[in-house]
C-alpha cells in the first residue's frame, strides 16, 4: 500500500499545468444537434463520424491544406452506413485519403461491420461482418488503425473447447469452456478483400505507423468468450505487407492501449502498482521509460516521437519521452473523442450541448 501511495504521489508531483501557451482553436463545427461519435487524423486530413438526426449517418473528411471537404460514403441505395441505427462504439481510422470505420449491431447477433471509403473513391466498401454468437463463439473485433497508406483492423476467433460436451450437458462445470482458435491483423488495400498480415495472431488492439503495425495479442478468453490481454504476452511490431518482425516488446503490465511511432511503441498498462504509461525503443525492444498516470485515465493514447498524449476526464495531458515530464496541455469542453497527435497538432472532437466540433492545439517543440 505504501508503494502504491508513493506511486500516486509521484504521479501528482510530475504533472505540470501548461503555462500560458498556445490555445486550442476550432477547426470545424457541426450544425446544431449534430454530434460526433468518432474522430481520426492523418497528415493534413481529418475525418469524423456524425450520426444521423433524420438524414444520413456520415463520415466527413476535411483537407486542412485547401479547406475542401467531402461527405462519405456517397449516397446510394446500397449504402449501409446511411441508414444504420448507430450504437456505440463507432471506430474510425484514417490512412492518407482513405477512411475505415465500424458500425455495431447489438442484437440478435452481435457483430461489427467494417466499412470504408475514400476522398478519391467515395463509394462505400464493405469489408467484413465480424460476428459472434451470444455465447461468444465466433469473431470478435479488436481495434482499427491507420497511417499513411496502412489501414488495419484486429480480430480474434473464439470457439468451444468441446461443443458436443456443451450441448449434451451445458450445466456441467467447464462443459462450455471456450478457446482462441484464430484471428490476426487484417490489412485493407483499396477495394480488395482484406488480407491477414503474415505472422500475426489473434489480436485485441492494433496501432500503425507508416508501413509498420503493432498489436496486442489475445491471451485468454474471459466470460462469454470475451478476448482478454495479458502481461505475459509480447507486443509484436511487423511490416504490414510482408509480416517481417520489426520488434518484439515485453510489456511490464497488461496493455490496455497502444500507440506506434517510427521509433517507439507507447503503451498504457495495468500493473500491480496501478496504471502506467510506458514507452519502448523499437531499435532495441527495451523499455525507455514510464510514468504513473491516474486510474481514471481513459484507455486512449496517441504518440509522436516527442510527445505521448492521453486524457483524464476533460484534461488533455502529454508526456515527453525524453524528459519523462508530464504536463497538462489543455482542458477540453467535454470528454474528448478520438484524441490524437499528428506532428505538432494535437486534435480531438468534443460535443457541447449535442453539437460536435473539432478542436486542435499546436504543441511547441519544447512541450513536456
Amino acid at each position: 500500500m505504501r508503494m502504491l501511495l508513493a506511486a500516486l504521489g509521484f504521479a501528482a508531483a510530475v504533472v505540470h499545468t501548461a503555462a500560458a501557451g498556445p490555445r486550442p482553436q476550432t477547426l470545424w463545427e457541426n450544425k446544431p444537434h449534430q454530434s460526433i461519435s468518432a474522430f481520426a487524423q492523418d497528415g493534413r486530413l481529418l475525418a469524423w463520424f456524425t450520426p444521423s438526426t433524420g438524414a444520413c449517418n456520415q463520415v466527413t473528411m476535411l483537407d486542412l491544406g485547401d479547406g475542401t471537404h467531402i461527405g462519405l460514403p456517397s449516397k446510394t441505395t446500397q449504402n449501409v452506413t446511411c441508414r444504420w441505427v448507430v450504437v456505440p462504439p463507432v471506430r474510425l481510422a484514417l490512412a492518407g485519403t482513405n477512411a475505415l470505420w465500424t458500425l455495431r449491431e447489438a442484437a440478435p447477433l452481435p457483430f461489427d461491420y467494417v466499412l470504408g471509403a475514400g476522398f478519391r473513391d467515395p463509394k462505400e466498401r464493405r469489408f467484413q461482418e465480424v460476428a459472434h454468437a451470444g455465447s461468444g463463439a465466433g469473431l470478435w473485433l479488436g481495434g482499427i488503425a491507420g497511417d499513411e497508406d496502412t489501414l488495419v483492423y484486429a480480430v480474434t476467433s473464439v470457439d468451444y473447447v468441446n461443443e458436443v460436451t456443451c450441448l449434451s450437458d451445458p450445466t456441467a462445470a467447464g462443459a462450455c469452456a471456450m478457446k482462441i482458435v484464430g484471428g490476426g491483423v487484417y490489412r485493407v488495400v483499396g477495394r480488395q478483400q482484406p488480407q491477414l498480415v503474415p505472422g500475426t495472431t489473434a489480436a485485441m488492439q492494433v496501432a500503425a505507423s507508416g508501413s509498420a503495425v503493432a498489436y496486442v495479442s489475445t491471451a485468454t478468453v474471459g466470460p462469454h468468450g470475451t478476448p482478454e490481454a495479458s502481461a505475459e504476452m509480447p507486443i509484436d511490431v511487423r511490416d504490414a505487407a510482408s509480416g517481417t518482425l520489426l520488434a518484439r516488446v515485453e510489456p511490464q503490465g497488461t496493455p490496455i492501449a497502444i500507440a506506434l511511432t517510427p521509433h517507439l511503441l507507447a503503451t498504457l498498462e495495468q500493473t500491480p502498482l496501478g496504471l502506467r504509461l510506458a514507452w519502448y525503443d523499437l531499435a532495441t525492444s527495451t523499455l525507455s521509460g514510464s510514468v504513473p498516470v491516474p486510474t481514471t485515465a481513459s484507455p486512449v493514447i496517441s504518440a509522436s516521437d516527442r510527445l505521448i498524449v492521453f486524457e483524464v476526464g476533460r484534461s488533455i495531458r502529454g508526456v515527453n519521452p525524453t524528459s519523462h515530464r508530464v504536463s497538462t496541455l489543455t482542458r477540453a469542453g467535454s470528454t474528448p473523442v478520438g484524441l490524437s497527435i499528428e506532428g505538432s497538432r494535437v486534435a480531438w472532437a468534443e460535443n457541447i450541448k449535442g453539437r460536435g466540433r473539432i478542436r486542435s492545439l499546436t504543441v511547441p517543440s519544447s512541450a513536456g
